[in-house]
């Protein structure tokens, strides 16, 4: 049977069901990739599980996010982190090599590979032919102990490149023109993977822009084949001896088929305040900005910086404007320095920060109140940029440079200069030096764990109960993030450690008063959370299900969840439930009641089930989608108690 490369990935690692899409599948991970906002937690529970070493090829601890010091939170939990990684045999990145998704291409992946991150760009390095997924922390803990990972067998939609693109053009315009096709829901369920002849004019890290994005259209990944392109990456990364060729089959076929042709695309543009609200930049030139910001994991390649630094050598950015450069690896900066991109960058006005996600998470770089800022950020989420009333585009680094150039949003075509071609480097810079390699198993067992007065271990969750009476505390539209449910920022993610503080900023854009009615409700059975279509879109933070269930949610009732955010639920004991008929969100009311009776019993005996609003004879349909194996982690009050339980039985025996 011919496959394609997403099928032979899936073959290669199948521990556990059978390829149906929809069902669910079992994987083994070969690697894994956290960053410091995410990877504290992953490694309390890794403690908790009593780890001793890391089962995995290779799985590697980022320092990316939380770089700012301005007290001794960050500190503290780098030192954590490092003593955490030398202790169960993993990589540890120190702040200041860079984000976590380019450095892992650069350093760590390899062809064939599955990868699994606490990270949801983690699917960024399916160019280097790999299966990488993101998922919740608790995930990534189980595979670095060496258990499978659990997915839907998704679909594969197969786009078909054509063409190469024009002058002004590049990669990130080509996800861009997905994202306008089919939204942020487009994705959800499948895995994209590329084909055809307009692969030979992608570089490698062009084809991690574009899979970086694939998070954005709600895919479970983004594939890329593995060709003489992955093989000229390595070897100029000296690692040659890393690369497989891994095609699809002359005769692979695809669940869905699509084609974009490189040739007739045109610079886009993502306005204010989703990824899928993409329209030409054409259509908007001219709109005042007062920030240009230039890097992040979704522009983190040489030529995304160097293109920026020809564009504007010699020149004057606006008057104004902030034009804010943030290098993505070390290894790459140095190459930029040594080239004299950096200095042309600097010498237009620009503002060099230290190589890391910085504002691209709210960490630092917030626009002003009432601003537009232009990015090449991957999301534009309501207030994910550090400043609440935020107003971000999203853009490619061409119309980045130009706009900076105008102080408005600029078609970069219609500069009078021509399009720079840029030179790559005749020796790249191999840069290990902020990069630690595990210990030997003997040597980690040594090491003690550092703990800063910051760390707080996970409380204890209660089993489901079988019958609840839940107030509804909010009731939400569509496309709700996990920014939303709990934002990024320099405010927020110091306390990622420590569940009982960092609770307090859930909701919080929503309804600033969620945390106080949240704990009200905890010690009187809890309370339900209604919403729209995509719920949980975003960022992979398990901090956006902990935080609300340590404030007392027990059921999420929405017409349908964002992948990573549903598992999260699941994995803390929060039962995700949709309405079966979606007529009927509109009979329910912040503040109802919602009556759930022999609740354990039904979840077992079907998916469907219904509920009663209280004090009314009305009744709500609904469906679960958990497996018989979510069913019993349900019941159990999440993964840590399942675990926690199996480990008892197992000792027993």
């Amino acid at each position: 049977m011919a496959l394609n490369v997403t099928q032979k990935l899936i073959k290669d690692h199948l521990i556990f069901g059978e390829m149906n899409p929809g069902e669910e599948i079992g994987l083994k991970i070969d690697q894994t990739l956290t960053q410091d906002a995410t990877g504290t937690m992953v490694m309390l529970e890794l403690e908790a599980m009593g780890l001793d070493y890391a089962k995995t090829e290779a799985s590697a601890q980022y320092v990316d996010h939380n770089l700012i010091q301005v007290d001794s939170k960050n500190p503290d939990d780098h030192l954590f982190l490092q003593s955490a990684t030398r202790r169960f045999g993993l990589h540890y990145s120190r702040p200041g090599n860079g984000v976590s998704h380019p450095v892992h291409m650069q350093r760590l992946a390899k062809p064939g590979k599955t990868l699994l991150g606490s990270d949801s760009h983690t699917c960024a390095n399916g160019c280097m032919g790999m299966l990488a997924m993101g998922a919740g922390g608790i995930d990534v803990a189980m595979a670095i102990a060496g258990e499978p990972f659990y997915v839907k067998m998704p679909k594969v939609w197969g786009i078909k490149l054509t063409g190469e693109m024009p002058d002004w053009v590049s990669a990130k315009d080509v996800i861009f023109e997905l994202l306008r096709r089919h939204d942020v829901k487009g994705g959800v369920g499948k895995v994209i993977e590329y084909y055809g002849p307009g692969l030979k004019n992608l570089t490698a890290m062009d084809r991690h822009v574009i899979a970086n994005m694939g998070a954005e259209l709600g895919a479970t990944g983004t594939v890329f084949p593995s060709d003489k392109e992955i093989r000229r990456f390595l070897k100029e990364q000296d690692r040659e001896d890393d690369w497989i060729e891994l095609k699809a089959d002359r005769r692979a076929k695809y669940d869905l088929e699509e084609e974009i042709n490189l040739s007739e695309l045109e610079p886009l543009v993502a306005k204010p305040s989703s990824p899928g609200n993409v329209v030409p930049v054409r259509e908007i030139a001219g709109e005042p900005i007062y920030q240009s910001y230039l890097g992040s994991s979704a522009n983190p390649g040489y030529r995304d910086f160097a293109i920026a630094a020809e564009i504007v050598k010699g020149k004057l950015i606006a008057d104004g404007l902030s034009f804010d450069v943030n290098p993505t690896s070390r290894q790459m900066l140095t190459d930029l320095v040594q080239e004299g991109h950096i200095a042309s960058l600097l010498q237009s006005g620009a503002r060099l920060h230290q190589a890391g996600c910085n504002g691209c998470i709210g960490m630092g770089q917030a626009p002003a109140t009432g601003r537009n800022s232009l990015r090449t950020t991957p999301r534009n989420f309501p207030g994910r940029s550090g400043t609440k009333e935020d107003s971000v585009f999203l853009c490619s680094p061409e119309t980045a440079a130009a706009s900076a150039l105008k102080g408005v949003i600029t078609d970069p075509r219609t500069l009078e200069m021509d399009y720079p071609k840029i030179k790559k480097p005749r020796k790249p810079t191999i840069d290990v030096n902020l990069l630690d390699e595990p210990l030997s198993p003997e040597d980690a067992k040594k090491i003690e764990l550092y703990k800063g007065p910051n760390i707080a271990s996970i409380p204890e969750m209660d089993e489901l109960p079988d019958n609840l009476e839940l107030p509804i505390l909010l009731k939400m539209g569509d496309n709700i993030s996990t920014d939303e449910i709990l934002a990024g920022g320099a405010r927020v993610l110091p306390y990622r450690s420590n569940l009982p503080e960092i609770s307090k900023f859930t909701f919080e854009i929503i309804d600033e008063h969620y945390y106080d009615k949240g704990m009200a409700t905890r010690d009187l059975g809890g309370h339900a959370v209604v919403g729209g279509f995509n719920y949980g879109q975003g960022s992979s933070r398990e901090h956006a299900a902990l935080a609300p269930r340590y404030l007392g949610l027990k059921v999420a009732l929405v017409k349908d969840f964002a992948r990573i955010h549903w598992q999260n639920l699941v994995n803390f004991g929060i039962l995700p439930v949709t309405f079966i008929n979606e007529d009927d969100y509109g009979k329910l009311e912040q503040g109802n009641i919602l009556e759930f009776t022999d609740l354990r019993s039904k979840i077992q005996q079907g998916n469907e089930f219904t509920i009663s609003i209280k004090g009314t004879d009305q009744e709500i349909s609904v469906r679960h989608a958990l497996s018989g194996r979510q069913i019993e982690m349900m019941l159990k009050g999440g993964l840590i108690n399942w675990v926690k339980d199996r480990t008892k039985t197992n000792a027993s025996l």
